[in-house]
């Protein structure tokens, strides 16, 4: 799976960087072994391009980053997280249509 370029990666390290970034930020929190996130995962990597200077597009495998996942209580995945000025506002768990998806994103921007 080529990652979009417009999808940034997140780890433990980079991930405060990342949600505080001045733009509202979408973050994928995923695990190469969960069906639904390989789902999901094209999805977002589609529809980041069209967010483009308007939101961060960012990705975090729960499995190499397990301190956010433990920091923001993610118990399933695939869990989808907005943040804005470094904040959580909403989240949804479990992969969804692209157009419920971008309906998530298009209401927290």
């Amino acid at each position: 799976m080529a990652d979009s370029v417009s999808v940034q990666q997140a780890t433990d390290s980079n991930f405060d960087q990342v949600i505080n970034s001045g733009k509202p930020a979408l973050v994928d929190f995923w695990a190469p072994w969960c069906g639904p996130c390989r789902i999901i995962g094209p999805i977002v990597e589609e529809l980041a391009p069209s967010y483009e200077g308007k939101a961060v597009i960012a990705k975090i495998n729960v499995d190499d980053n397990p301190q956010v996942a433990t920091r923001f209580g993610v118990t399933s995945i695939p869990t989808l997280m907005m943040f804005k000025d470094g904040k959580l506002v909403d989240r949804a768990i479990g992969a969804m249509p692209k157009a419920q998806l971008q309906a998530f994103i298009d209401k927290n921007l």
